[in-house]
């Protein structure tokens, strides 16, 4: 982890978690005098725990059980955050069904390290506005204007 602080805040979001009704599976468990944490998995999560509420920035795995495509798109999008989600399937009508309804700025499809340096970086809803990288990260810096003229008649010479 970054810091002590960030150590404690992780260690917090899954102890109230636990606290819940989540179940620790593996990890959990931090060194003394050290920022390192264990890769953590919680079973039995719901979107109301605060693994689920928050943005965690550490190693945890919350696992929140669905039954069908569209109740997993409402769980993830039940979420005030959105820079990026991934998902996993076979099927290309589940990819587009899947990456059209998710309010993500970001979709990993069948591939966990998405970052690139030619492609946009940003998120929606709490987790940003605008993009960084690309050709679209300098949108923001721009100024668009739109000019529409009438009233001019260019077939008259001008004396």
């Amino acid at each position: 982890m970054i810091s002590t602080s960030a150590l404690d805040d992780v260690k917090q979001l899954e102890v109230q978690s636990l606290n819940a009704g989540a179940r620790l599976l593996t990890g959990g468990e931090s060194k003394q005098s050290s920022c390192f944490y264990q890769a953590t998995v919680l079973a039995n999560v719901t979107n109301e725990m605060p693994i689920a509420t928050n943005e965690i920035f550490g190693p945890v795995a919350p696992i929140i059980s669905f039954k069908t495509e569209q109740e997993a798109v409402e769980i993830v999008n039940d979420t005030e955050y959105g820079l990026a989600a991934y998902f996993y399937a076979r099927d290309i009508g589940r990819v587009w069904r899947g990456s059209e309804a998710l309010e993500f700025g970001m979709v990993g499809i069948n591939e966990g390290i998405i970052s690139n340096a030619a492609v946009p970086f940003g998120g929606m809803k709490q987790s940003g506005n605008g993009r960084e990288g690309s050709k679209y990260g300098l949108d923001d810096y721009l100024e668009v204007k739109y000019l529409c003229m009438g009233g001019f008649d260019f077939l008259k010479s001008s004396k």
